[in-house]
């Protein structure tokens, strides 16, 4: 029999690539905002009551960095309390934890990438408040495993990589940071990635979800470093030289060609934005090689890979 799967956030980036893998190895019942809101504990109670999962995956997170400034209760309520809730009724019913937190736990104040043992101090509303989602589900005793990653992007949603196509259909010239430093991570990696550890800890296991001593916190990004600056350069580049019959491509842009011919490097100072950012916030996959034995491609292949197939799961399901 295969065990049960409960994935939140299906709709978002690294919910919807998981969908593409996750039926592989269990049967997966996956729940968008509209029919699981996690700023509701009584309905995350409810729905893990009635799904009974051996596993749960919370991809679903309040991401808006700088609204979450003004908006901290909601952003507490989702990225902080939601995580433990989840955590204390899956160790209840005897069932594991995956759950995804980030880069902006830690200040930027480093020059080096960050590991696991790097201290935390959140310098936004944001990083604080995914940074408490991380305590309660390690304070709650639930097998667990918590993957911090960074700068996400993918071909559906709302992010930088799609920001920059639409801003270049629009604008002669693009003004953007240049002295923010981290690595880009296509959300299809991220969902191949976890999908790998996931399906070798089954297999260990006799289709269980056992995380035992593997269980923990693990940074999951791309390999390299870059800036913001660097990062829509190259994505403009590849942009130019690919093929427009890519659907995702021609959504992006609607269909429009692309007028920016200047991309001006700034700094953080000159963008102007409510919430503060590490100015460094690479972080070391070396735990995640170590245990698991898997790494993310650096993240300018990650990126080619988006221009050059439509159906990049398929890529990574071939890799």
């Amino acid at each position: 029999m295969k065990p049960v799967i409960l994935l939140t956030g299906k709709n978002g980036q690294i919910g919807a690539e998981l969908l593409r893998y996750l039926p592989q190895m269990g049967e997966v019942v996956a729940l968008d905002r509209e029919h699981l809101d996690l700023s509701k504990t009584d309905d995350i109670c409810r729905a893990i009551r009635r799904i009974k999962p051996q596993i749960i995956v919370n991809t679903a997170a309040y991401t808006a960095v700088d609204q979450a400034e003004t908006d901290e209760t909601m952003a507490q309520a989702v990225n902080g309390e939601a995580p433990g809730v989840m955590a204390k009724e899956a160790r209840k019913i005897g069932a594991a934890l995956v759950h995804y937190s980030t880069d902006y736990v830690f200040d930027g104040f480093k020059k080096t990438p960050y590991d696991e043992t790097d201290a935390a101090n959140p310098i936004n509303v944001y990083g604080k408040t995914k940074f408490a989602g991380e305590q309660a589900i390690r304070g709650s005793g639930v097998p667990h495993l918590i993957f911090r990653t960074a700068w996400v992007y993918a071909t559906r949603g709302r992010n930088f990589l799609l920001t920059i196509l639409r801003l270049a259909t629009e604008r002669e010239e693009l003004r953007i940071v240049s002295d923010q430093v981290g690595a880009p991570v296509c959300a299809s990696d991220l969902a191949a990635t976890t999908s790998k550890i996931l399906a070798g800890i089954c297999e260990r296991n006799n289709g269980g979800f056992v995380f035992s001593e593997a269980g923990g916190t693990y940074h999951m990004s791309a390999a390299g470093q870059t800036t913001w600056y660097d990062f829509a350069k190259t994505i403009l580049e590849k942009a130019e030289a690919s093929s427009r019959d890519l659907a995702w491509l021609a959504a992006a842009t609607r269909g429009r060609p692309l007028i920016a011919r200047r991309v001006i490097p700034i700094s953080t100072a000159e963008f102007r934005c409510p919430a503060q950012r590490p100015v460094y916030s690479v972080l070391s996959n070396s735990r995640l090689f170590q245990t698991f034995g898997v790494a993310l491609p650096d993240w300018h292949s990650q990126l080619q890979r988006c221009f050059v197939s439509e159906s990049i799961a398929a890529d990574l399901l071939a890799d």
